[in-house]
């Protein structure tokens, strides 16, 4: 496995590596915990370093199971966790927290679960607007000195965000949402990373399973699956957007490689500082989305994937207004 450092900080991570959410949150029922922990493992061994988790995945289980299954590689692998809601006594999230003292305390207890001395990156998962950015990044400074926190991350954040809170506290790491199939943070977001030497952390680079051409319009979902909540995945939207999975498929099939791959190597080939962490709980999956990062996409193909995608408009947004409400701010 390749290895990509995110923006100007050093910090080295596997080209491709792995969001670890779908184990115990958001995509129906949890992974059975013995074989989870061999998934994990399973991963390392076929070199992903990178592993993303948070505390309110679960919540807290996720960080738990992660700590857990790469305690016998412990500085060898990059886990990446983060701070910003609130979460009730009966395990709910009940809205957003990043005053300073519930980060120190989120911090504490991330470092518990997963078993670490340091947290390697440390992300706010989504902007409080109750919180000055100046204090998060002040916190997340104050972490860093006290060597509980190696490196300052922003999730789902706005472009003059990210520049006040650099000023503060230097981010190692953006992550968001950037995949063929969500190609909106190259407007301004790309350009304004480039420019300030931040890596970016590519989540759902697959489109929630939607690239891989495993999903069309009747597709069940479990009941607990967070899709069913998501507008771009009702059955019409899928049925609608079936025409760019095809295209896909088709650009895909010609290279002789899997859809995941081609998506997978066309994000790679975008950035030399962009890291993709698609999410799986199958050894085939990750295997075959580890298999991109041999992918070399020419300059020809680039073009050709671009101008076919941008013939098709895709139906559906990628989240409800309750959730859209909390990005970009």
């Amino acid at each position: 496995m390749q290895a990509r450092t995110l923006g100007g900080s050093g910090l080295e991570v596997s080209a491709i590596g792995l969001g670890c959410m779908g184990l115990t949150y958001a995509y129906g029922p949890a992974t059975d915990h013995d074989t989870a922990i061999a998934f994990l493992r399973a991963a390392v061994e076929r070199g992903v370093t990178f592993f993303d988790t948070a505390e309110v995945y679960g919540p807290y289980t996720n960080e738990a199971l992660v700590g857990e299954a790469l305690a016998p590689f412990r500085g060898w692998v990059v886990i990446a966790t983060k701070f910003g809601f609130r979460i009730d006594a009966e395990g709910r999230q009940a809205g957003l927290d990043s005053r300073p003292a519930h980060i120190r305390e989120v911090a504490e207890a991330s470092l518990r679960r997963l078993g670490v001395d340091a947290l390697d990156l440390f992300y706010q998962h989504r902007v409080d607007p109750e919180v000055p950015i100046e204090e998060v990044a002040g916190a997340v400074r104050d972490l860093i000195r006290a060597g509980k926190v190696r490196h300052f991350g922003m999730s789902e954040a706005g472009v003059q965000t990210i520049r006040r809170a650099h000023a503060v506290q230097p981010v190692t790491a953006l992550q968001c949402e950037y995949s063929l199939w969500w190609r909106e943070p190259e407007t301004e977001l790309l350009p304004a990373l480039e420019e300030l030497g931040i890596g970016l952390v590519a989540y759902s680079p697959l489109g929630r399973g939607m690239l891989t051409g495993k999903i069309d319009a009747r597709t069940q979902f479990a009941s607990d699956d967070f899709r069913n909540q998501l507008p771009r995945f009702t059955p019409e939207a899928r049925r609608a957007n079936q025409v760019f999975v095809d295209l896909i498929g088709s650009l895909a099939a010609r290279r002789h490689i899997t859809q995941a791959q081609l998506a997978l190597g066309w994000l790679l080939a975008q950035k030399p500082w962009i890291v993709p962490i698609p999410g799986t709980t199958k050894l085939g999956r990750l295997e075959e989305n580890l298999g991109a990062a041999a992918v070399a996409l020419t300059p020809a193909e680039l073009g050709e994937i671009d101008a076919a995608a941008a013939g098709i408009k895709l139906e559906g947004a990628r989240y409800p207004e309750s959730l859209s409400r909390m990005l970009g701010r």
